[in-house]
């Protein structure tokens, strides 16, 4: 009986071991998989930001996709997440963030949390993220995720990020991670004065033009960066009429 007793602990032990040894090959993997995506991907590709390259080599982008497609996660292209939403290609994650300039110091309100990869990312490169999603199962498993990650200055909340989240404003730059055709008046609202915007504008249904909007004491600058395909932003939004880049 003690015999037996005694394999049944070592053979615990082994399958421990095992276990182990499999979680730190998988990481080992996965790490080898980041940093080429970093440069090869984003890096190779003009981004130079040592931030952002920095942060994008340590956020394990593995974590924000579903488990099925997770020998996928390193790939150059987006990938579905559930509920008709993706998570964005890494080098368009990557060239959004370094649009935003930022130097650590910021509050950024992110639209459209999405699995919160894009939340992670910021998080590494201003002082506080505020991210909004309207889908209720998306905004759950991310705020979950982004907890469970230790992102521990991000604020997630569920609603339509259109009308921005005006208990924080202003902020220094925001970032739209949805397909809209024109920009939100109240967003462009809460953003300061020198503050940057970075989003799709264009046919929510078709390719879009990556824009960097730049706000100036009485007017806006918009610089066109890259053609993209983003989804739709949903909610308000579609129930838009088109009003051009900039409201009146």
């Amino acid at each position: 009986m003690k015999s037996a007793t005694i394999y049944l602990l070592f053979f615990t032990l082994y399958i421990s071991i095992i276990e182990c040894a499999a979680a730190q090959t998988d990481n080992s993997i996965y790490t080898q998989n980041r940093m080429q995506m970093v440069a090869q991907q984003i890096k190779a590709r003009g981004i130079t930001d040592p931030k952002v390259l920095r942060v994008m080599e340590m956020v394990p982008r593995h974590a924000f996709v579903p488990e099925k497609i997770r020998a996928r996660a390193y790939i150059d292209r987006p990938l579905p997440i559930g509920e008709g939403q993706t998570i964005s290609q890494p080098y368009i994650v990557a060239l959004m963030s370094a649009g935003l300039k930022l130097t650590g110091t910021e509050t950024v309100l992110e639209i459209g949390t999405g699995s919160g990869y894009q939340a992670a990312v910021l998080s590494g490169l201003c002082a506080r993220v505020i991210t909004m999603e309207i889908k209720p199962k998306l905004f759950q498993t991310a705020s979950q995720r982004l907890k469970n990650l230790a992102y521990g200055n991000v604020s997630c909340y569920l609603g339509d990020g259109y009308f921005g989240y005006p208990q924080q404003a202003p902020y220094d730059a925001i970032m739209i991670t949805a397909a809209v055709d024109h920009i939100p008046p109240d967003l462009l609202k809460q953003l300061k004065v020198g503050g940057r915007l970075v989003l799709p504008l264009g046919n929510p249904f078709s390719y879009q033009h990556l824009v960097l909007v730049t706000k100036q004491a009485q007017r806006y600058s918009v610089q066109q960066i890259t053609g993209v395909l983003f989804v739709p932003m949903t909610g308000h939004a579609l129930h838009q009429t088109k009003k051009g880049s900039i409201p009146n």
